[in-house]
């Protein structure tokens, strides 16, 4: 039995689908609004990486170290972006949460927050885990303050990581979030959600 088994999480109107060659076209018009594929710091595919980006994302499930989500929008069911849990390491109950990017229109909304709150209820009261984790590209200034405004801790910089798509070597900021901070996290996203927005 896989640690993450193929689940569907819902939650104000977005939903977390596990990832399938269904939602190709629904990805690539998501990325599409913004050119996204265009940004240095981010993994999103270009038109005509979509497939590819999916079946990756599908090895890494049968791998057991990835388990991608389609994020859908409720009322029109259209896609929205992609998030996935990745890093996964069941025996130590770690996950981190990554390879998350929206549509234009969705950034800076609800949204983000939502998907959080989904992941993280589901990675510490029903997978168990332990500490959830993130990273984010050190030029990623946006994302490191996502994540640091969901409440997680910096945890330190891993330097000369990864490559960027444009053949640069980058830098990586890692975050956490241990099991006993989650529930004044939790309640602090709930807060966040039950705001009136401008």
């Amino acid at each position: 039995m896989a640690f993450i088994e193929p689940i569907t999480l819902t939650a104000r109107g977005i939903s977390l689908v596990p990832l399938e060659f269904s939602h190709e076209e629904g990805l690539r018009a998501a990325a599409a609004d913004g050119e996204l594929w265009n940004l240095r710091i981010t993994s999103v595919p270009a038109p005509n990486e979509t497939r590819g980006y999916i079946d990756t994302a599908l090895r890494g499930r049968e791998q057991g170290h990835r388990f991608a989500f389609a994020v859908i929008d409720d009322a029109s069911g259209t896609v929205l972006g992609s998030t996935s849990y990745h890093d996964i390491l069941p025996d130590v109950k770690r996950v981190e949460i990554g390879y998350t990017w929206y549509a234009k229109r969705a950034q800076r909304t609800h949204v983000n927050t939502i998907c959080k709150l989904l992941l993280l209820t589901h990675a510490f009261d029903t997978l168990g885990c332990n500490v959830v984790g993130w990273r984010a590209d050190n030029f990623n200034f946006e994302s490191q303050r996502a994540i640091e405004r969901l409440g997680a801790k910096k945890d330190g910089v891993i330097r000369g990581n990864v490559l960027r798509r444009d053949g640069t070597i980058r830098d990586t900021v890692m975050y956490s979030l241990r099991r006993g901070e989650w529930p004044e996290i939790c309640s602090h996203l709930n807060y966040l959600l039950s705001r009136p927005r401008d």
